[in-house]
């Protein structure tokens, strides 16, 4: 049986090389930040990494992880409901409880299963989720995975969101879902106008804040801040694997009865390790730095406002942003992969993102800014992209 799978594995694996879409890893053999370097020697500037506060090297994040391999071992080797719970971890979820102002917190391996565990165990049949189009696809597979009746809204489009609610008015409950920020776009949804909507409506508010904590808001403490709603949403949710160190993790926090019954019915909690002992210990110290300081969120906002202007003043076509994104358009596929590639020779690490990342004729190379940029790293970007849009014709 296998021969003839294989055969179709080929046939479709080589029309993805054909079409130029083929994704090929490049590997790192430094630690990840915003100076790096790849397997070939080369030394390149990192701007495709989602370590938005330049921690995934710091010194602060690494001493913690330490301390706790020496304390409390490598792995847990156990869920959390056998064997599987620290105080680390009940000291991590109170943390995250803190920095959001909410009522309790709920870990998990990853924010991919944060949010394919959250809605099967809450919504059935009679209940509504209604989703923003642009959602993550971890939210599109956990609605996937729940009964409920789903309603899709154009993305952050109020008047299509308010038109489902009240087709939704049917259903029992109803749950407004949405990314705090579009990883591809960069914008922001408008929380402020989503919560008046809730109200009206009678609806449940989940964020998915991976994007944006961290990063929006005065404080980085997310679009909720920004918008001035902080713990007022029911359910967010988010990942230690960005702006908090990049490792690996993801959790759910909001309404205490919500979190209790993910405790009791969420598979990816019920049957996944838990996060290794280090990985909270790090996290808690990552959310402290952020407590005590602003430093790294100014650094990143300016860092933000500067390429994104200077980009502009050279006539590439970029997508309104108000996170740490910016998606540079270039609309063709293989172009780019191209402008990745060459821009790689130039020094600058980038990726291309297309079709089915993103809709078909928008493919785009996606810029992500960090603290951990230094103003030349930045000029040296912005430099290269004008060179090779110069060399592509995609700017004159």
């Amino acid at each position: 049986m296998y021969e003839k799978m294989q055969q179709h594995l080929q046939s479709e694996l080589a029309a993805i090389q054909e079409a130029g879409l083929y994704k090929n890893e490049r590997i790192i053999v430094t630690p990840q930040k915003a100076e790096i370097k790849v397997k070939s020697g080369q030394e390149v500037l990192n701007f495709c990494a989602n370590n938005y506060l330049g921690l995934s090297d710091n010194a602060h994040l690494i001493e913690a992880a330490k301390k706790a391999l020496d304390e409390r071992g490598y792995g847990m080797s156990s869920v959390r409901f056998i064997c599987g719970t620290q105080d680390l971890h009940k000291e991590l979820e109170a943390t995250i409880s803190k920095f959001f102002k909410t009522e309790d917190t709920i870990l998990y391996a990853a924010c991919f299963d944060a949010n394919g565990g959250l809605f099967e165990p809450l919504f059935t049949e009679e209940d509504a989720i209604v989703s923003d189009a642009l959602n993550h696809a971890s939210i599109i597979d956990g609605v996937r995975l729940c009964k409920a009746k789903r309603y899709r809204y154009a993305n952050a489009d109020m008047a299509d969101l308010e038109a489902k609610l009240q087709e939704a008015q049917a259903q029992r409950f109803r749950i407004i879902a949405t990314d705090g920020v579009f990883s591809m776009d960069g914008n922001v949804a408008p929380i402020d106008k989503i919560m008046e909507l809730a109200e009206k409506y009678d609806a449940l508010v989940m964020i998915d804040e991976s994007h944006s904590a961290g990063v929006v808001g005065k404080t980085g403490h997310g679009v909720t801040e920004q918008y001035n709603c902080l713990g007022k949403a029911e359910i967010i949710t988010g990942t230690l694997g960005k702006a908090f160190g990049g490792a690996i993790g993801g959790f759910t926090t909001g309404r205490k009865e919500i979190i209790d019954m993910l405790r009791q019915r969420s598979r990816p909690y019920l049957f996944s390790n838990s996060i290794p002992p280090l990985v909270a210990a790090a996290g808690i110290k990552a959310f402290e730095l952020l407590q005590e300081s602003n430093e790294l969120q100014d650094k990143l906002h300016e860092n933000v406002d500067y390429f994104v202007a200077k980009m502009k003043e050279a006539n590439f076509d970029i997508k309104p942003t108000q996170s740490a994104i910016c998606a540079v358009m270039l609309y063709d596929a293989k172009l780019s992969q191209e402008f990745a590639s060459t821009l790689l020779d130039e020094g600058i690490y980038v990726t291309g993102f297309y079709y089915p990342v993103v809709p078909k004729g928008e493919a785009r190379i996606r810029v992500q800014l960090s603290a951990g940029h230094k103003r030349e790293h930045l000029d040296k970007a912005i430099a290269a992209f004008i060179k090779v849009g110069k060399k592509l014709a995609v700017i004159k």
